[in-house]
């Protein structure tokens, strides 16, 4: 619905993928393929920690938060962006918009929240082995987890006041696959200094400082290995932190290059890519990395399916 200058618009229209007309289906059923194996494989991993009391641990209630976030994350974009490319309807209601980029942004920050706890956990189980027990207690495992999700509560809902309390004038188009922060506000009217001042802002508080302790948890490792080696404690080490690292420079990475990089420094095309990056190849590759690869989750998968088929006539 474009207008003129003084017109106010009522919703915005989303180009999705900018990709040629005969791929267009070639690109639809990777997507959905890509979003299937993302919702599955973390439903696995969350009903597995559920149902088999070995996994009751510290590091598998993280890793259940994180399995449930990501397929929130991913389920907040993708669906949306598969229903463009199957309807050829870009639409998306003013209302919508904004609560498409409040639960992103929910999301996004719950994942960044809980991959520093699962670092702390990490270190602690390393370097503090004979105290791990009484340091990982119930109590500020839980409290690390409501932690997280109260903190990205109020970050989503500053960021989302503030883009509401902008006027959209003329140009209601986003170059964009979702309703990202950085696009809406090449789009206002307003005076977005303010906007952009506080994503800079919290982007350091909620982005860096989380990029940093982790980093810190796992120099500590490396340190804590180096100082008594042996080669299979050094394998078992490396092969966790290599995982880990390797999720987190990926999600760590994009989401800083685009969001703590001046928008205007961002074609649409870059923007796109990194943001494709972290929004649906790693929440589809985390359930592989973090978990089925673990002995722990494919010893949990054995039991659950031994049971099953104990219990069935």
């Amino acid at each position: 619905m474009t207008g003129s200058n003084q017109s106010v618009i009522s919703e915005f229209l989303l180009l999705g993928i900018p990709i040629q007309q005969e791929h267009q289906n070639l690109f639809y059923v990777l997507f959905l393929a890509m979003y299937l194996i993302t919702v599955l494989g973390n439903l696995i991993i969350i009903v597995l920690i559920r149902l088999d009391s070995h996994l009751h641990t510290p590091m598998y209630l993280f890793l259940s938060n994180l399995s449930f976030s990501d397929l929130c994350f991913s389920s907040v974009t993708v669906p949306k962006l598969l229903q463009i490319m199957n309807s050829q309807d870009p639409s998306i209601p003013y209302a919508a918009c904004l609560t498409q980029m409040y639960f992103f942004l929910f999301f996004g920050d719950l994942e960044s929240f809980l991959l520093v706890a699962m670092a702390y956990d990490r270190y602690v189980a390393i370097c503090f082995p004979l105290h791990y027990t009484s340091i990982m207690s119930p109590m500020l495992c839980l409290t690390l987890v409501a932690l997280s999700w109260v903190l990205t509560t109020f970050h989503a809902l500053l960021h989302t006041l503030l883009m509401a309390r902008l006027s959209f004038c003329a140009d209601n188009v986003i170059h964009h696959f979702f309703c990202d922060m950085s696009a809406l506000l090449k789009l206002s009217c307003s005076d977005t200094h303010v906007n952009e001042l506080v994503i800079f802002i919290m982007g350091g508080i909620i982005l860096v400082i989380p990029f940093l302790l982790i980093t810190l948890s796992y120099a500590g490792i490396v340190s804590s290995i180096l100082k008594v080696p042996s080669a299979q404690g050094i394998r078992k080490a490396f092969s966790t932190c290599g995982s880990h690292l390797s999720v987190v420079s990926l999600f760590y990475g994009t989401l800083i290059g685009l969001y703590l990089v001046p928008s205007a420094d961002n074609s649409p095309m870059k923007e796109t890519v990194m943001s494709m990056m972290y929004t649906v190849v790693t929440p589809m590759l985390n359930p592989f990395i973090y978990s089925l690869r673990n002995r722990d989750i494919k010893g949990a998968l054995g039991r659950v399916a031994h049971k099953k088929k104990i219990a069935s006539p």
